[in-house]
Order: structure tokens, then C-alpha cells, then sequence
């Protein structure tokens, strides 16, 4: 099967660049204090003759893709950048015209052999979700591309008329005779909450810096709330201390509690994350327990918690949500790799999923899919993503129905990354009443293109 549409692959590019961060940033037990981007161009040709170039980005993100044991943060990301390189020059010996799921589907058979072929000097291999991240902006520039070539949106051609091959092919047959078309929506939602991150050593109150940075920009949680007036904080948890855990949340609630009534607001929303350093189910749930005594408050204003446990769901069967997920959606974040981790999640009681944009474009739209056919809670969440790796996150939660935030915290910790795309999407970058606006990224392709 083939359509006038399909794309191929005539030239892909990448290249990187490095932002210090204006202050680190720890979750998992690990601190990071700087963002390498992998950018990526493909110029494209549809059967019929019409050509583009699509643009792709993403933080290469090893801290949290590959929390090795073995090997130090510096091997993993020399792994990790030697990986996207390799897989862009794979992309631009691929000979085949096809729908992006389609390419994407076939180049990504290739992730793990690649990856191996990088990693052939290290005693360890390269995790899934690492290749994936790795992969992320070529998937992207692919994607991007082929919405241009057709001067349309890239989450308008995503139905019968462009897909050579149904849901089916990619899920299970649950989804015969289905498309993306029917999970992704038509017009882009125009604004979204911004999830505002606070980390572990982020500072909550005045006293709590001992070195200010003085660069203009909010440091205690207070000042951040009224600078741009946020209603939905992303708290990281440390997940083996429990004491530490509850006095953390019991704190930021206080601090924001005064500065909501300052501002005037009466609604505001919680996601806890514990970047799967609980060692089991039960320390979630008396968390909860203790949480509900202690500060009733901050638990009714929790609305999902992230990935409390390992992310390895076939090596830890025990680790089970279904009681956790009766009090509050659990979502899978890191254990989210493909369709097969999604199902099992399901099955062992997880009642949510978290879409990534660097975990790949076309894997981002059809675990959306999966996650609305099963009725389970969605979100959208970040890498640290700055620039255009931000603005792609921020498209892909806006075309996916029941998404309700979008979470965004390169503009705290890595500014740097965004000052070449604020004067181009200043309702992006330059939040406003607690929202992003996503109806600027409306463009053909992923809705925006590289700044003049």
C-alpha cells in the first residue's frame, strides 16, 4: 500500500549544543547541572514531488534515561550523543517512502543493534528508554517534515487518508480500523497550566538560600507562584525517607497556601513524583495515610503521583498500585517504553500514564491512544526540555484529549535554552496567570518552526 503522500528521506543532520543551567536540579538521588541538545534536520520528498525540511530537538537527558550503576554520568552521555549521531546518519540511508509511523516504526528495529554498536566498549548496554530518548529528535524532524511537505498540520495527517495501515498495526487489534486521527484533536487547544517543578533542593522560603543567585528571576516558591501566578506544582520526593517526604509536602503546601491567598486564588493542584525510589507499594500508602492526618489539604489538592517504584515491571511483579491507584492516579513515567509496558502496567494496577515527547513522537501519539481507548489518566511531562524541544512537548499535549497540563521547568532551571525562541513565542516562554499559550504553535509541521 502506498499514497501520493508518502514521504522519503532525501538528508538528515544533526547537530548539538550545551546550556549551564542557572541552578541544578536533583530528583532519583542525582543532581544535574546542564542540558546538551542533539538538533536534527530531515528534508523530505512525497512520491508526488512536494519537499520540506523538518526540525528536531531534545536534552539528551542520561541522568534520568540511564541511571547506570556501572558507568559514570559521563559515559553514559557520550553513549547517548554517539547514539542520535549514528541513528541520524542511519535515517538518511533509508530508502523507503512511507507514512512517519511508518519510518519510524522501521528505523526504530534498528535502536538496539545501534545502541550495542556504541556501547561495545562499556560493560554495560544501553537501556530502551535511553535509545529512545536518543532517537527522540530524528522521530521528531520526521514527523515535522512531513507536515510541512503537505503544508499542513503534522497532527492533521494522521488519519485514513495519509496512513497506509490502521492502529492495528502498531497496537493490537482493539484498535482495527482505527487511526490517530481519532485521538488527537483537530484545533489545538489555545492554553494549558503549566506544571512548575519544585526539586528536592529547591529553595522554599528565604531561608533556605544560602547563596542567591541574583539573576532577576523568582528563587523561593513564593516568588515564583506570584511571578507567574502557577496553579499546578510538580513536588520531587525522595521515596526512601519518609519523614523528609512528608515534612517537604506539608511545607510547600503551607508556603503556597499564603500565596495563593495573596493572590486571591482558592484552586490549586499537586503532582508528587517519587522517581521510583519507593521500595514498594507500602511505603506509598502510608505516605498517603500520613499525608491525609497530617495535612488533608495538600492530599486533596494531589492530583496524580508519578512512578513511585522501579521501572523494571517484569523484575518486580510484587509492585503492584491497585490500592494506591483507588486513592490517587499512579502513573507509569519511566516504565513506559512501549505498548507491552503499558498493558502490563495495567495489569498491575497503575492507572495512568505519563507521555514524553522524548520518548519519541510516534510513540508519544500512540500510547496517548492506548492510555484514552483504556480509560486511563494522561499527562504530558517534561525532560527539561528548553527551546524547541519545549514547544514540542507543549504541541503534543495540546492535540492530545484529557490532558490538562503541561509541565515545563526549563524556564527555572536553564533559561539560557529558551532566550532564542522568546521573541518568536513569547506566550510560551513568558507565562502568564499559571498558563502557557499554546495556540501560538498553530504552524504546519509540529506548529513552530526555528526563530528568525
Amino acid at each position: 500500500m502506498s499514497k501520493p503522500t508518502d514521504i522519503f528521506i532525501k538528508n538528515v543532520a544533526s547537530q548539538s549544543e550545551r546550556y549551564a543551567y542557572r541552578t541544578p536540579i536533583k530528583f532519583g538521588g542525582r543532581v544535574v547541572n546542564e542540558a546538551v541538545v542533539v538538533n536534527v534536520t530531515v528534508d523530505v520528498e512525497t512520491r508526488d514531488g512536494r519537499t520540506a525540511t523538518g526540525w528536531g530537538s531534545m536534552p539528551i537527558g542520561n541522568a534520568w534515561a540511564w541511571p547506570s550503576q556501572q558507568l559514570s554520568s559521563e559515559q553514559t552521555f557520550a553513549a547517548m550523543h554517539a547514539l542520535a549521531d549514528k541513528l541520524a546518519a542511519d535515517a538518511g540511508q533509508y530508502n523507503e517512502a512511507g507514512h512517519p509511523l511508518e519510518i519510524t516504526h522501521d528505523l526504530a528495529a534498528r535502536y538496539e543493534a545501534a545502541g550495542a554498536e556504541v556501547c561495545a566498549d562499556l560493560p554495560e548496554t544501553m537501556p530502551k528508554l535511553a535509545q529512545l530518548v536518543s532517537a527522540s529528535p530524528l522521530e521528531a524532524a520526521i514527523h515535522d517534515a512531513y507536515g510541512r511537505a503537505l503544508s499542513t498540520s503534522s497532527y492533521s495527517v494522521l488519519g485514513k487518508e495519509h496512513c497506509n495501515r490502521d492502529l492495528s498495526a502498531w497496537l493490537n487489534d482493539d484498535f482495527a480500523g482505527e487511526y490517530l486521527h481519532d485521538y488527537t484533536l483537530p484545533i489545538i487547544k489555545p492554553t494549558l497550566p503549566l506544571y512548575h517543578l519544585i526539586g528536592a533542593l529547591d529553595p522554599i522560603v528565604a531561608g533556605d538560600i544560602s547563596q542567591p543567585i541574583n539573576d532577576g528571576l523568582p528563587e523561593t516558591l513564593a516568588q515564583w507562584i506570584h511571578a507567574d501566578g502557577l496553579t499546578h506544582l510538580k513536588i520531587k520526593l525522595a521515596g526512601d525517607d519518609l519523614q523528609w517526604d512528608l515534612d517537604r509536602v506539608v511545607a510547600i503546601d503551607n508556603e503556597a497556601a499564603v500565596a495563593q491567598q495573596q493572590r486571591g486564588c482558592d484552586s490549586w493542584f499537586y503532582s508528587l513524583d517519587f522517581n521510583e525510589k519507593c521500595e514498594n507499594v507500602e511505603y506509598v500508602l502510608e505516605f498517603l495515610r500520613r499525608l491525609q492526618e497530617r495535612q488533608p489539604t495538600a492530599l486533596a489538592r494531589t492530583q496524580y503521583i508519578e512512578q513511585p517504584t522501579h521501572r523494571d515491571l517484569k523484575a518486580n511483579p510484587e509492585n503492584r498500585m491497585h490500592e494506591a491507584a483507588k486513592i490517587k492516579p499512579v502513573v507509569i513515567d519511566e516504565s513506559l517504553i512501549d505498548f507491552e509496558s503499558l498493558l502490563l502496567a495495567r495489569e498491575q494496577g497503575y492507572s495512568g500514564v505519563a507521555l514524553k515527547a522524548c520518548k519519541g513522537h510516534s510513540e508519544a501519539l500512540l500510547m496517548g491512544a492506548a492510555a484514552q481507548k483504556y480509560g486511563m489518566f494522561l499527562c504530558v511531562q517534561d525532560l527539561t526540555c528548553i527551546g524547541a524541544s519545549f514547544l514540542h512537548s507543549a504541541s503534543l499535549a495540546a492535540r492530545t484529549p484529557g490532558v490538562a497540563a503541561i509541565e515545563g521547568n526549563g524556564r527555572q532551571y536553564c533559561p539560557a535554552g529558551n532566550a532564542a525562541w522568546t521573541e518568536a513565542y513569547p506566550g510560551m516562554f513568558e507565562i502568564s496567570a499559571g498558563f502557557v499559550a499554546t495556540g501560538q504553535l498553530n504552524g504546519p509541521g509540529l506548529g513552530f518552526g526555528p526563530p528568525a
